[in-house]
């Protein structure tokens, strides 16, 4: 196992082992949960990964499983692991809960492939597009919170330059790259920056899904799906809503957003072509800012 991964990862590979050993066991979440002392839904809490289970249950739950031995002290200090706090909880409240689970997976992600039709992917945006974007919300945060949410994003911006990195292959939508966040001159800017981070030499790629290739699969609205680089973490599909985010794990539905997502590499333009097409936009946006 990754001596790095974060503490989500490590809480959903649990969830996955704890789920299987039950199946495969044939007990209840009735009976597991009489025997470890908790509730029916706490046990659906722990397989699902929307809870730690504390190391000392896990114990419990697999002395009732028939796993012991060195097996078994593993996944005790797996369960230890999952319930350390990651350098993103100091962010407190200016993350939904939805979102925390989110920044965790994204930390240990080797591989990040999302398509976004408006705005700019989060850890390709500049300082300045940022607090463009918020400031048009509904009910602006206040400053010192608009801060903290530019903070979070650029400590989270910081895996892009660890040796570790992703591989970021970013679709957008022409209207994400002609939208005029900030005004021409920082739109410009970001522009640019997205250019030069989808550089050939550099491990993003983006590409454009110009406004003449017509009616598309993603009509729908944005996804990212996240890779991992352990067998026994799979994929998983991110879906983002105003109010919340849904986690799509069922490997038809990791597929079939695959096979979206290839859809659009095979009809937007080359990267070569696309980055061609951002810098063309950021000098016309420059031109009328000048």
């Amino acid at each position: 196992m990754s001596t790095r991964t974060s503490p989500t990862v490590r809480r959903r590979r649990l969830a996955g082992e704890l789920s299987k050993l039950r199946k495969a066991t044939g007990h209840t979440r009735e009976e597991v949960a009489e025997h470890v002392g908790v509730a029916p839904s706490t046990i659906t809490r722990f397989e699902n990964a929307t809870a730690s289970a504390p190391a000392m249950v896990v114990a419990a739950m697999l002395d009732l499983y028939g796993v012991d031995g060195a097996e078994k002290d593993m996944w005790v200090m797996v369960a230890k692991q999952a319930r350390r706090r990651g350098w993103w909880s100091r962010f407190g409240a200016v993350i939904p809960d939805w979102f925390k689970f989110y920044i965790g997976l994204e930390e240990e992600a080797s591989a990040i492939s999302s398509y976004q039709p408006e705005a700019i992917f989060g850890l390709l945006q500049t300082e300045r597009y940022m607090r463009g974007l918020t400031a048009e919300e509904i009910g602006s945060p206040s400053d010192e919170e608009l801060d903290r949410r530019v903070r979070l994003r650029l400590k989270r911006q910081e895996r892009l330059t660890r040796p570790d990195a992703p591989k970021l292959w970013i679709i957008l939508s022409e209207a994400a790259i002609r939208r005029e966040v900030g005004g021409p001159d920082v739109m410009s800017e970001q522009l640019r920056h997205l250019a030069e981070m989808a550089s050939p030499t550099g491990s993003v790629i983006v590409q454009v899904l110009t406004f003449t290739a017509g009616a598309h699969p993603a009509m729908d609205g944005p996804f990212t799906i996240l890779g991992f680089p352990e067998s026994q973490d799979p994929d998983v599909v991110y879906v983002q809503s105003r109010t919340g985010g849904l986690y799509l794990e069922e490997p038809t539905h990791v597929e079939e957003y695959t096979d979206i997502f290839n859809h659009l590499r095979a009809r937007a333009l080359s990267p070569e072509e696309s980055r061609e097409m951002i810098v063309w936009i950021a000098d016309e946006m420059s031109a009328r800012s000048a």
